[in-house]
C-alpha cells in the first residue's frame, strides 16, 4: 500500500474497530436503561458476577481501563448500593471491591442481555465466534 492510500480513513484498521464499538455500545443502551446502568458500569458489574471481590488495580486490568475511569464508576456502583469499597486488611494500600446482596440481584435483570444483543447483530453465531476470536488475540498481544 503506498503511503498516501495508508492515510485513509477506510484502511485503517482502527476505525472499523472504535465506529463498530460504539454502534454496539448504543445497542446496549435500551437494555442497560432499563436496569439503570450504563455500559461500563455494566461490563464492571459483569467481572463482579463472576468474581464477587476484586481489588481494583485487578478489574482495571480485566476491563482495561485506567483508575481515572474506574473510580468514577466504582463510586458511581457503591452510590446505587451495588458494591462495597473497603481497604485490604493485609495492606491497606490495597482497594477491594465486592459486590453487595442488591448487586447480585441485579443479575437475574440482566441475564437476557447478551441474547438479545447477539440476535440484534447482522452477523453469525460463526462469525460472532470468529471475530470474539480475532479481538481477544489483539488484545492478549497487548501484554
Amino acid at each position: 500500500m503506498d503511503k498516501n492510500k495508508s492515510l485513509m480513513l477506510d484502511n485503517q484498521i482502527c476505525f472499523p474497530l472504535y465506529a463498530t464499538s460504539r454502534e454496539i455500545i448504543k445497542k446496549y443502551r435500551p437494555y442497560l436503561d432499563e436496569i439503570g446502568l450504563t455500559y461500563t458500569q455494566y461490563i464492571a458489574m459483569l467481572v463482579f458476577w463472576e468474581q464477587k471481590i476484586i481489588n481494583v488495580k485487578d478489574l482495571g486490568a480485566r476491563l482495561f481501563l485506567d483508575s481515572g475511569t474506574l473510580t468514577p464508576v466504582l463510586k458511581s456502583l457503591e452510590k446505587k448500593g451495588l458494591v462495597r469499597r473497603s481497604r485490604s486488611r493485609e495492606d491497606e494500600r490495597v482497594l477491594l471491591v465486592e459486590i453487595t446482596d442488591e448487586g447480585m440481584s441485579l443479575k437475574e435483570l440482566a441475564k437476557n442481555i447478551p441474547c438479545l444483543l447477539k440476535e440484534a447483530l447482522p452477523i453469525t453465531n460463526e462469525e460472532c465466534a470468529e471475530l470474539h476470536r480475532i479481538l481477544y488475540k489483539l488484545l492478549d498481544s497487548k501484554n
